[in-house]
Parts: structure tokens; sequence; C-alpha cells
């Protein structure tokens, strides 16, 4: 597959349009033309660079890429020993960051939400249809107690998880939204979810739950963001006839 037919295809399944982001979503760091073995992966780190010049991958999919705003413009230390890999080994890196929160199926929240049994889903953010919804809120089958539920989310993230229980109200209800979103925890309140599931805590986080009555899970950012690109992994191998492979460098943030 050509490298532009590629990005095409990224940007018809992820619509990256629809999202006013951090970091540019699509190709990044431009590699060889032609496409035919992918890694994908969470971070494009310097570890997974190593991984997918070993495997002698011409692209990488990553969730967080490069060229953040706010970040230092210039390439140099590690951002150049990054990209003069990729350059060097001739590899195309593409990043989708918020498009891969959000989309239905392939996503890190719907990943989430299927290991966890979520059905009824709907938009965590108000107004906001789902596929473009950065956070997600689902029913579970049946309530659940604290316990089960806890071994349940942590059986999914293949973690231990910082479970902040309020009460001792089982969970039925459920809002989450992978990654750095312990800021969305008002939201979930709001929209009455039992519980709000994401990656981080700050430590305002702990208070809010307390107070707001809302038990709090945070579950690992790296942990619950690898459901995405393990995802496109298995998309871009059994619909796209590509060489597609998902590498998890691990990480215990």
């Amino acid at each position: 597959m050509l490298r532009s037919e590629f990005e095409l295809l990224l940007n018809e399944t992820l619509s990256p349009s629809r999202f006013k982001d951090y970091a540019p979503n699509g190709l990044q760091v431009e590699g060889k033309k032609d496409i035919n073995r992918v890694v994908t992966g969470v971070t494009a780190s310097q570890a997974l660079i190593d991984a997918a010049i070993e495997l002698k991958a011409d692209a990488i999919f990553v969730h967080h890429g490069y060229f953040w705003k706010n970040e230092d413009p210039r390439i140099v230390g590690m951002k150049y020993r990054r990209i003069a890999a990729l350059i060097k080994h001739d590899i195309n890196l593409y990043g989708y960051h918020l498009p891969l929160d959000a989309h239905p199926t392939l996503g890190n929240n719907a990943g989430l939400a299927d290991a966890i049994g979520l059905s009824c889903r709907s938009a965590l953010q108000t107004g906001v249809p789902i596929e473009e919804s950065i956070g997600i809120v689902g029913e579970l089958e049946e309530a659940m107690s604290l316990d089960a539920f806890q071994q349940r989310v942590e059986s999914a993230v293949s973690r231990s998880v910082l479970f902040e229980r309020v009460s001792d109200q089982p969970i039925r209800r459920v809002a989450l939204c992978t990654g750095g979103a312990q800021g969305y925890i008002e939201q979930a309140v709001a929209i009455g979810a039992d519980v709000f599931i994401t990656g981080e805590v700050s430590e305002q986080t702990i208070h809010i739950a307390r107070e707001m009555g809302i038990h709090f899970i945070a579950a690992g950012h790296h942990a619950t963001e690898r459901f995405g690109a393990k995802s496109i992994a298995a998309y871009l191998s059994d619909e796209c006839g590509l060489v597609a492979t998902f590498i998890d460098v691990d990480n215990p943030a």
C-alpha cells in the first residue's frame, strides 16, 4: 500500500478532522513510499522504534506521537535520536491521539468498555455524538459488588488499580475516559455514573470523589490506552491485508 493510501485509510477510519487536538494527527515523520509491514504501540518511544527496526517495519502507528502543543520545537537530544532513527531506517510515523480515544469500535474507550462488559453506551460529553466524545458511559448487565468490579477492571488492564470507594453502593452505571482524564470526574457525576474510570489520578481527584459520592478508579495511563493500538493492528491485518504487529512497551504509569 502506498504511503498516501495508508494515511487516507487511517483518516477515513478515525476521522481526525472532527477533533481539536493537542498534536498533529496523521503522518508525522515521512518514510518509505510503500507500506506493507506496520508496528503499532501506545507511544513512539525509542524502545518501540527499536522494535520496529528489528521487525523491518515500514511504518509505526501510535497513540502518543510527536510535536505536541507547547513542547520545545527543537529537534535535539532525545527527540533527535528518535527521529534520526526513523529517518535512517526510512520508517513512517503516524500518530492519532483523540481520534483513537473516541472511535466507537477500535478506540481506547471502546476497548476498555468491551473488556469490562458495558452495554447501552452513550457519550460522556453532553451534546456530543458518541463517535466524537472522548469519554463514554455504559451499563453493566447487572449491578456488581465493589470487590467483583475491581477484579473485573484489574483483569481488563492486567494490573492492580487505585480504587477509591466512597460508599457501599454497588456498581451498575460506569463512566470512563482512558489516559489522563481525571478532570472529567465531575461530568461523570453529572451524568449519574456510579464509578468513573480513567488512567491517572491527581490529589484533588480523591477529594472530589469523596465529596460528590462517586467511586473512582485510576487504572494506569498506559494500561488503559493499549486497547486502541492493539485494535488497529488487528484491523490492518484482518481487513487491509497488511502485516501489522502490536508491541506493548510496558509502562507502570
